[in-house]
This record gives C-alpha cells, sequence and structure tokens, in this order.
C-alpha cells in the first residue's frame, strides 16, 4: 500500500510538473466529430467475476483504439521520426498533448468509472488526497488524469444530480398546487390508468417520479417544454396525444409518455453514473463521446434529446435560448441554486446498512437474475431476483415467505410492491429504502407497519409487472437515488455481495470462497439460503 501511495505521489509531481512547464496547454479537448462506442458484450457463462475495469475492453472498444491512436508516441518514438516534422509541432500543440486534465471529483465518483470516462486505467489517475480504491471520492478533491479523448460532447454542466432524481429537494414541492396555479392544461386533464383507475395530471406525475424516481419538477418542465401543457394547450393533434413528442413509441397519453421519458432520463442518467452509457447515438445513426467532465444529471438530459433529435436539434434543445434550461428557469428559478439548500447525494466513506437475505433460515431459493433494471425501462443495474422453491414453473401461488433483509417503516403496499424506509421518516425521497417487487395480495404487509428485520412481509408472486414465474425483485435507493448492485456500495445480503456480469441479469453472489452463479432456471449452482 505504502508503494502504490509513492507511485501515485511521484506520478502527480511528474505530472504538476508538466502542467508547469507547458504554459498554455489545453487542459480539456474541443468537441469536434463522434466517436462510436461499442458496449457490452455477451458475456463468457464460464467466466468468473469481473470488475468494471476487467470489462473495459467491451465497454471502451472504439474509444479506448481511437485513443491509443491519437496518443503521444513514446520517447523512441518520437526519436525516430523526421526532424522537420517535429520541427513543425507548434509548442501548444506539444504541450497539450502532455498536459493532464485537472478535474475535480464529483459526488458519486469513484476510480473504476472514472477510469472508463476518460479512457484511461486506474493506475494513470493521480490526485494528493487519498484515492480508494473502493469507495466514493471526496467531492471537490483535485484529480489529475491524462487527457487522452478527442472530438467529445461539449463539457458544460448543466443541471444537478439532485434534480433529476426524486431526491429530498422534491419534498416541499406541491405538484397539484403548482399545475393549479399555472392554469394549463394539467389543470383539468384526467386519463385512467390500468389498473389505477382514473387519475388527473398531478396523480399521474406523482406515480411517475415515486415509481420511476424522476423529479417531478422535472416532469413538468419537459411538458411545458415539448408541448405547453403546462401554462397553456397543445397546439397540435400530436402535442395532444403526445405531450412529450416520444411518438416512435405508439404509446399516447400523458402516463406513458411520461414513464418512456422517466426510462429515458434514468438510462442516460444512470448509465452515466455505471460508466456503461460513455456515448450517444443519435437518430441518423451518427454518434458523439461524451465529455468525460459532465455530471450525470446532464448526461440524463443529454441522452433523453438524443432519442428524438439529431445533433443540430439536439444542440438546440440544450445550449440555446429555448433550451429546456431555459423553461426550466423561468418555471422553478436557477436549479444549482436549489440544489445547494440540500446535502450532497453520496459521501465518501459511506456503507451500505447491514442487510439480510429476503427469507427465511433454511429455505433454499434460486438466484435467477443478477444485477439489472431497477424499475420498467430505467437501465441501472441495481435489482436482484430470487425465485422460491415450487412444484412446477410459472405464475402460481406460493407459500415461501419474503422477510424484510431490514427494519424500517412500510411507506408503500399496493400493486405488487412493499417499500420500507429504513430511516422511518415515511419519505422514499430520504435516505435508504427497500423495494420488493412481485410481492402477491395475499398476506402482504400492510402500509403503515414497522417491520423488524426478518419480519414476514407477503408471498413471492407475478404481480407488479412483467413476469414469467413467481419470484422476488429487490433493490435499493439512497436519497431517491437507485443504487447499484456492485459498485462502490455493492449490495450486500447476509455476507454475500453481488458482482455483474457485462451484460444485464447475469453475475454472481460472493461470500469468501463460495460463489453462487444466476440462472433463471433456478440450477444447483444458483440455490442459495440463509443459515441461522
Amino acid at each position: 500500500m505504502a508503494a502504490r501511495r509513492r507511485r501515485k505521489t511521484q506520478r502527480l509531481v511528474i505530472a504538476v510538473l508538466a502542467v508547469v512547464i507547458c504554459v498554455g496547454a489545453v487542459l480539456t479537448l474541443p468537441a469536434e466529430a463522434p466517436e462510436k462506442v461499442v458496449a457490452n458484450k455477451a458475456a463468457d457463462e464460464t467466466a468468473l467475476p469481473v470488475s468494471l475495469l476487467e470489462q473495459a475492453p467491451d465497454l471502451l472498444e472504439a474509444p479506448l483504439t481511437a485513443a491509443v491512436a491519437d496518443s503521444p508516441a513514446e520517447p523512441a518514438q518520437m526519436a525516430n521520426q523526421a526532424p522537420e516534422v517535429l520541427a513543425n509541432q507548434s509548442p501548444a500543440v506539444a504541450a497539450s498533448q502532455n498536459a493532464p486534465t485537472l478535474y475535480y471529483a464529483q459526488s458519486g465518483d469513484s476510480l473504476d468509472v472514472l477510469a472508463l470516462r476518460f479512457g484511461v486505467p486506474v493506475n494513470e489517475i493521480s490526485s494528493t488526497g487519498e484515492l480508494l480504491e473502493n469507495g466514493f471520492i471526496s467531492e471537490g478533491q483535485l484529480l489529475l488524469i491524462p487527457a487522452q479523448l478527442e472530438n467529445v460532447s461539449d463539457s458544460l454542466r448543466l443541471f444537478p444530480d439532485a434534480e433529476v432524481v426524486n431526491s429530498p429537494s422534491a419534498l416541499d414541492f406541491d405538484v397539484e398546487n403548482f399545475i393549479a396555479q399555472a392554469g394549463g392544461k394539467l389543470a383539468d386533464y384526467q386519463e385512467s390508468v390500468y389498473a389505477n383507475g382514473v387519475m388527473n395530471s398531478a396523480q399521474i406525475i406523482l406515480r411517475v417520479a415515486r415509481d420511476y424516481s424522476i423529479h417531478p419538477r422535472l416532469l413538468l418542465a419537459l411538458l411545458e417544454y415539448e408541448s405547453g401543457w403546462v401554462y397553456g394547450s397543445p397546439a397540435t393533434q400530436d402535442q395532444l396525444y403526445y405531450p412529450l413528442g416520444l411518438f416512435e413509441s405508439g404509446q399516447s397519453g400523458l402516463y406513458k409518455q411520461l414513464v418512456l421519458a422517466a426510462g429515458n432520463l434514468g438510462t442516460g442518467y444512470y448509465g452515466w453514473r455505471e460508466g456503461t452509457l460513455l456515448a450517444l447515438t443519435f437518430p441518423d445513426g451518427s454518434s458523439l463521446r461524451l465529455a468525460p467532465e459532465l455530471n450525470c444529471a446532464t448526461v440524463a438530459w443529454m441522452y433523453y434529446f438524443a432519442q428524438t433529435r439529431n445533433q443540430d436539434d439536439w444542440s438546440e434543445a440544450l445550449y440555446s435560448d429555448h433550451s429546456l434550461l431555459s423553461t426550466y428557469e423561468a418555471m422553478f428559478g436557477n436549479p444549482w441554486l436549489i440544489a445547494q439548500q440540500y446535502a450532497s447525494l453520496f459521501n465518501p466513506g459511506m456503507e451500505q446498512p447491514p442487510l439480510d437475505l429476503p427469507f427465511e433460515s433454511g429455505i433454499v431459493w434460486s438466484y435467477t437474475s443478477g444485477p439489472h433494471a431497477a424499475w420498467g425501462a430505467v437501465e441501472v443495474r441495481a435489482a436482484l431476483d430470487f425465485a422460491p422453491p415450487a412444484d412446477a414453473p410459472g405464475c402460481l401461488p406460493n407459500s415461501t415467505w419474503i422477510t424484510a433483509a431490514a427494519s424500517g417503516l412500510v411507506v408503500r403496499s399496493d400493486n405488487g410492491t412493499v417499500v420500507v424506509d429504513m430511516d422511518g421518516d415515511g419519505n422514499e425521497e430520504t435516505g435508504w429504502n427497500i423495494v420488493y417487487l412481485h410481492v402477491g395480495t395475499t398476506h402482504r404487509i400492510k402500509l403503515g407497519t414497522w417491520v423488524e428485520k426478518g419480519d414476514r412481509i407477503g408471498h413471492p408472486s407475478c404481480e407488479g409487472g412483467i413476469s414469467t414465474g413467481s419470484h422476488l425483485h429487490i433493490v435499493r435507493k439512497y436519497n431517491g437515488e437507485w443504487i447499484p448492485a456492485d459498485g462502490p456500495l455493492a449490495f450486500k445480503l447476509s455476507g454475500w455481495t453481488a458482482k455483474a456480469a457485462s451484460v444485464p441479469y447475469q453475475g454472481w453472489l460472493i461470500s469468501g470462497d463460495k460463489i453462487v452463479k444466476s440462472n433463471r432456471y433456478s440450477s444447483t449452482p444458483a440455490h442459495i439460503s440463509r443459515g441461522d
């Protein structure tokens, strides 16, 4: 450990000297033509768990190839170049080839993911402060990172993370009153939503915000920006039936459009958080590598607009005087000033509270799915699936009990879902929350009940979503953000730690030298039980 720190310090000193000597060096590179990223190849079925860095060739195949080709030559290679070639290089170009990027860590940053974003090995990231191999980096800590990437997007951070996820800042926002005061289409809108019956616009927005953990202010700003539903009325038939302009899905109506929007926003946000989304692909097939200095919220916006707009219109929606940000500020004020009133979403050194496997001791369940989507179309590898013992496959009644992984207050119990708020304040937007999905109606624990770790909360079923067999889907939230099952806050249950494969649904649970591999067919290698 001491040797590693000395090496990091040596690299830092060399890097700082390079910055001092190379006056006028370009620290970040301008956006030019896009690069395409090849993401997430199929995982090897026989492979043992791998880290994000070991997945890097799959995640960054194209960008890393380009980065190597464009990187500064080694001294020996430079010596072999013709003198006139070297003489024709300007000092600014030479400096920019060697100067590192000075990067100040953001809340939620980790070494593995930063290495993926910047396209460099972890051991080339230096800092004057301590760099934990596992865990969050202190917000504001200065890091020196080799500048390897070219042709990337604008690095401007448009929006704070806390205003994209359904965070503590949403608690004091009165959606119903805001809609009524605005007086637009939403003020008298109603819609029949599946098994929920007729819902008004405020109820729909709050339901989507809660289920998908997307901030209601952002959903309202999008509705006003795309179709004028908040303060006025839609001007076209398309805006009437597709208020967010998501036509290709064929999903019309306010609820379905908001669900699609929440999925896109969440996929962009968590793809950046996990390091699985590093470039955008536009409808015309062109692509753009994302600047590594961006934050999750900005990438959420970028990804959202890239689903429906090519680059010129995409830039207009993000950076013009008529951008979404302009609409948001006119409605709610400066989002950065709002976010400053609340603490950071994550802190260095924080750990997941102790959790138990969510079933009774001595009962053998199967680990059927490794880290995968938390809720609906939100692509964040945060959830794990477990199936109970059963006489036959399918959506059949099952008498096996799901138990509470931790103590807390039941703040939701409907539509196949139980949510336990571990800090007991009654809010899903704050602190740790555990979401249990596919909990059957029969014997499901009641809303408002306080549960202790190990208490029974219901039976596994297919209720609450699409499922081919009775099982339990379990996922964590912290301050409104879905927590990836693999990473600085890895999902740990009764001493078993989740490890993600390079594709969703595959993965492992590891405890010491014991490994359980996920298998959707509940084969013996996937069996797991909780000891007394």
